[in-house]
Formats: C-alpha cells, structure tokens, sequence
C-alpha cells in the first residue's frame, strides 16, 4: 500500500491495527486528489484480490471508506512525534470503512457526486451511519 501511496503521490498518514489511513492534497493542495484516492482504493483491491488468489486464501478481504471534506493536519507529541489528522471528514470516512462490505470501497454522497464521470459508482442506500444518522452511500466499483 505504501507503494500504491507514493506512486499516487498520496500522503500515507498512518496505520492503526489493520487500518491503513491515506490522504489526497495534503500536505500539498491538488485538483485532483479525490480521483487519486478513488483510484489507489481501486488498486488496494486489486492487490488484495491477487495475494488471495495467489495463497490460496479466498476469504481474505479488505473494507474501504472515503469521503471527501475539510480536516485539520499537523504534529502531535513532544516526544514521539506523528503527522495526524482530525475533524468530521476523517471519522466519516472511518464509519464508511467500518460499515462497509468486504471487498468494496464505501463512499458517501459528497464523494459520489464531486468524483466525475471517470468512476462507476452504485448506490448502496440509506445507511444509519452511527453519530451521523441516516446517509445516502454509495459503492465504488471501478473507474470508467
């Protein structure tokens, strides 16, 4: 993934258990950082789906959430310094992963309008997004 991330020129923020977190247009603006991000989540599973083909080991899997918004950035700690994100857009995009499916990429409204005609989205529904209530998601399932 830190591969795909570098290759995308996209900011790998951190990873938490087996949360990989990614960021597009920091700490650098891009116009198309959105698109970016889209298409690394596109090519993490397809890297997922060849390490399970290849091992042998079907039922592995991975969830991806995006969304797309404001966030505030910068270093935390005194003595262990880490680069760091916070604000609405980050948990957002957390509760997309974690109410996702196995194998899909979970976007929310924001995403699916503002990603553009390369993208082939379908929508997933209403979802009750916990401490967001209900919200119109929508699966990412390839680029156009």
């Amino acid at each position: 993934f830190d591969r795909l991330a570098d290759a995308a020129r996209l900011e790998k923020i951190k990873t938490i258990g087996d949360a990989y977190m990614v960021a597009g247009g920091l700490p650098e603006p891009r116009p198309d950082h959105l698109q970016a991000v889209a298409r690394m989540a596109l090519a993490m599973l397809d890297e997922v789906a060849a390490i399970a083909k290849e091992t042998g080991k079907v039922w592995l899997a991975i969830r991806i959430g995006i969304d797309t918004g404001p966030v505030v950035a910068g270093v935390i700690g005194r003595r262990k310094f880490i680069y760091d994100l916070w604000g609405d857009t980050v948990n957002t995009a957390s509760r997309m992963e974690s109410q996702g499916l196995p194998g899909q990429i979970h976007v929310t409204d924001r995403v699916a309008s503002a990603l553009g005609p390369g993208f082939v989205l379908r929508p997933r529904g209403t979802s009750d997004v916990k401490g967001k209530g209900p919200m119109t998601t929508f699966l990412l399932d390839g680029a156009a």
